[in-house]
């Protein structure tokens, strides 16, 4: 997560203003910035660019990419903004955002959903004027799907939150081939399951060390209410069917020798680092020793370098 670091204070403590109110504007501005939590965009960037490559067979037009990518950090930075609006209470209960613009009081909530709201439209006419309207379709279902489904329905209520509210994390795959084609392919959608499947091993270990943040404000992250061992579990599941699915492109035609043997080597080393942070909660392990973020810190390695090698394989075909 990207967060603006106002001032040091425990988590739950709101920012004291300064005499008259006087927020700096540079600090201000970064504040907007951190809304839109641009680390995170930067896996949804990795995962839109390249599969515009491989839609094209080679190198798509330049001017489209620069503009798809504009739209897309629109998109998921509005996304962003109105997830802290909504989860602003919890926000200020947690360690791990207890930084966050909307905690600090550098940013008010009026403004922060003004902020997403003008992001949300201003993506949507820019995708449907600059790339076109199916793009622009489902840059706006990602982003509500992010809003309304994930945020205000699924993250409180179920540990399944993150399975399914990755959907809107996959989007961005499919608005990368619509940019290049305006038309949907298997390839594509063999890429959104990579994505879909991909989300919860990567973010289960994140929330394995994060858990006591979640369990403090009442979020059923799946191991908040489960054990290492189960959670570890469903991480080797779904890590073996992300490993399989990203196998599909080559025999269906989609992608040649150089994807397939990245797909193989990355996916088994991640295997390797599943089935080891399994076999660790087996044994009781807990605490540091656990060492579930080396899977966590692994997941974006993989994602970045299974996505470089569909760029890259057009061009070795």
């Amino acid at each position: 997560m990207c967060v603006t670091a106002v001032e040091s204070r425990p988590a739950g403590v709101a920012l004291t203003p300064s005499p008259g109110g006087h927020r700096p504007f540079g600090v201000r501005v970064k504040a907007f910035v951190a809304l839109t939590k641009p680390r995170i965009i930067e896996l949804l960037l990795i995962t839109t660019v390249p599969v515009m490559f491989l839609a094209a067979q080679g190198v798509p037009d330049l001017w489209l990419v620069l503009t798809t990518t504009i739209g897309g950090y629109l998109s998921a930075g509005g996304a962003n903004a109105l997830n802290m609006y909504i989860d602003r209470d919890i926000d200020a209960l947690m360690d791990r955002t207890s930084q966050r613009p909307l905690v600090t009081g550098m940013v008010t909530p009026r403004e922060c959903l003004a902020f997403g709201i003008a992001l949300a439209v201003i993506s949507t006419v820019w995708f449907g004027l600059l790339v076109n309207w199916l793009s622009a379709a489902l840059s706006l279902g990602a982003l509500l799907f992010y809003v309304v489904v994930y945020t205000m329905l699924l993250k409180r209520r179920t540990s399944q939150n993150i399975v399914w509210g990755g959907i809107a994390g996959c989007m961005p795959v499919l608005i990368g081939w619509s940019a290049v084609t305006n038309s949907m392919s298997w390839a594509a959608v063999i890429l959104f399951a990579v994505i879909f499947f991909w989300t919860p091993p990567h973010y289960w270990p994140l929330s394995m060390k994060v858990k006591d943040d979640y369990a403090r404000v009442g979020v059923p992250m799946l191991p908040v209410i489960a054990s290492n061992r189960v959670v570890a579990r469903q991480i080797v599941v779904y890590s073996w069917v992300m490993v399989a699915v990203s196998l599909l492109l080559t025999p269906l035609g989609y992608t040649g020798w150089f994807y397939t043997a990245v797909a193989l080597l990355t996916g088994g080393f991640w295997l390797w680092e599943a089935h080891g942070l399994l076999n660790r909660a087996n044994a009781g392990v807990t605490g540091g020793k656990l060492k579930e973020m080396r899977l966590f810190h692994w997941s974006i390695t993989y994602v970045s370098l299974l996505f470089v090698a569909v760029a890259v394989d057009p061009f070795l075909r």
